[in-house]
């Protein structure tokens, strides 16, 4: 992927990384058929690597939404921002059908992950009480709280599967790891 001007001599480290980063943001991971421990990991550094040097909380929501959800095949998968702190989340970047376009605090999954600051594991979305229905095909989900590096919330990392128990203990892992890009790399304003 040089171009015609440069020679294999003259390209620098910084040049080949730059080169090496966008041939990795043309990329994106099928992992549904490796153990999600593995597949995580994987996924965690190619997040790393296409976002290095980007410090925009919207792109990096772009990015990693596109990556999560295209990585595992999910239904849904994208964020919620915090638009009113402690009051309302609101849409942001994702992958898949229409969201709701706002969601408060302590309301449905996503609402009461941002609310408690935890992780969210619904195995059947039926059973969650006040569940907010957007997708009627979604039966399980998964939320993951989003902070930025002096941990003030910035929204949440919302994902839903057709199959019930999509979602367990290594997933909740794996995506807080992936989500911890905004804590090492958003400043809070």
């Amino acid at each position: 992927m040089l171009l015609a001007t440069e020679t294999r001599a003259c390209v620098t480290p910084n040049r080949l990384r730059s080169l090496y980063v966008i041939r990795m943001a043309e990329i994106t991971l099928d992992l549904r058929t490796r153990p999600k421990g593995e597949a995580y990991r994987e996924l965690a550094e190619h997040v790393d690597v296409v976002l290095d040097g980007i410090n925009d909380p919207i792109a990096g929501m772009a990015t990693i939404s596109a990556l999560v959800h295209h990585a595992f095949g999910y239904l849904w998968t994208g964020f919620y921002r915090v638009a009113e702190p402690g009051r309302l989340l609101r849409v942001g970047p994702y992958q898949g059908m229409l969201g709701c376009l706002e969601i408060a605090f302590g309301s449905g999954v996503c609402g009461t992950a941002a609310a408690e600051r935890r992780t969210v594991i619904v195995a059947d979305v039926n059973l969650f009480p006040g569940h907010i229905t957007c997708d009627a095909r979604a039966r399980s989900e998964i939320v993951v709280p989003v902070t930025d590096s002096r941990g003030a919330l910035l929204g949440v990392l919302d994902i839903d599967a057709e199959s019930p128990g999509a979602f367990g203990p290594r997933d909740a892992e794996g995506l807080e790891q992936i989500v911890k890009w905004f804590a090492r790399t958003i400043n809070a304003s």
